[in-house]
């Protein structure tokens, strides 16, 4: 085995879309890390949860589990939303206060259980195209600039707007490395190419003389981190999500060019997950050479 660094940061989102919550350690398992996507945003009008490819204002808010007294998750999450008003998901004016937010009337959605609510998962179709259309919007390209192979998703994609039973999109881990992050601020050093605007899971210190998306050289390979063994399965190509305002964060159309021009598209990448452990920054991470 190879060491290529330690964990920098941890980061998991309680709300699907909104911003999330930097941690020293967190319980990792197939299933992702614990707490991570088990609330989202369902638009009223379409009976459609929502992402902030499709609703970019959710970005503008921040979520966080609420623990009990024992530290432990306590099933409900709190929502910062802009201009410092913060509301439980317990809080029945929560819904309003979203609303208000993104813009469109909507419900804040704890994660249900599948099948028996697979229409909870499905995909709105006023008609047979336009659902890809919409989707193929959200990644905001330029003329001439590729697309993700959204035209060939698998069945489950099309029908479903989350790995169904989940609130993932395509996978219950995200990585990114500091080496790809270094990478992209030297071909555009005028934007701000902080992390949050890439909602990775676990972000890993590369060593020293690690450079380039390097993470893109693990694509079947494992990482192991202490016990857990990381299959890295995919990359992760980017929308037009990254570009937009959060908290802290303004608007930059630039970050998905020199992606899409730079980069091939991809930024960080996928993981599956074998084991079960504590997650804790700091901790070593290995790749797995043979």
């Amino acid at each position: 085995m190879q060491k290529v660094g330690t964990v920098q940061s941890i980061w998991r989102y309680p709300v699907k879309g909104m911003a999330g919550e930097s941690m020293q350690q967190c319980h990792l398992s197939a299933n992702g890390l614990l707490g991570d996507r088990t609330w989202a945003v369902q638009d009223l009008e379409r009976q459609e949860i929502q992402s902030c490819k499709f609703r970019p204002d959710l970005l503008k808010c921040r979520a966080s589990q609420r623990l009990d007294n024992h530290g432990d998750l306590s099933g409900q999450v709190d929502v910062s939303f802009p201009g410092g008003i913060v509301l439980g998901s317990d809080d029945p004016s929560v819904h309003k206060q979203v609303s208000d937010t993104i813009g469109y009337a909507s419900t804040l959605q704890s994660l249900r259980p599948f099948p028996e609510n697979a229409a909870f998962f499905r995909r709105h179709k006023a008609d047979a195209t336009t659902w890809l259309k919409e989707l193929k919007a959200t990644f905001t390209r330029e003329p001439g600039e590729p697309l993700p192979d959204l035209d060939n998703l698998p069945p489950d994609m099309q029908e479903f707007v989350s790995l169904p039973g989940t609130f993932f999109l395509v996978s219950p881990f995200h990585i990114l490395t500091s080496a790809s992050l270094q990478h992209m601020q030297q071909i555009n050093s005028n934007a701000d190419w902080d992390v949050e605007r890439f909602r990775p899971n676990l972000v890993i210190e590369t060593l020293p003389g690690m450079e380039g998306l390097i993470e893109q050289t693990w694509l079947g390979k494992q990482l192991r981190i202490g016990d857990t063994t990381i299959q890295c399965t995919g990359t992760a190509p980017r929308c037009g999500a990254v570009t937009r305002a959060q908290a802290n964060l303004q608007t930059d159309k630039s970050i998905l060019r020199s992606i899409v021009q730079a980069a091939e598209q991809n930024l960080g990448i996928y993981g599956a997950i074998d084991g079960n452990s504590l997650l804790n920054v700091g901790e070593e991470v290995w790749l797995e050479t043979l």
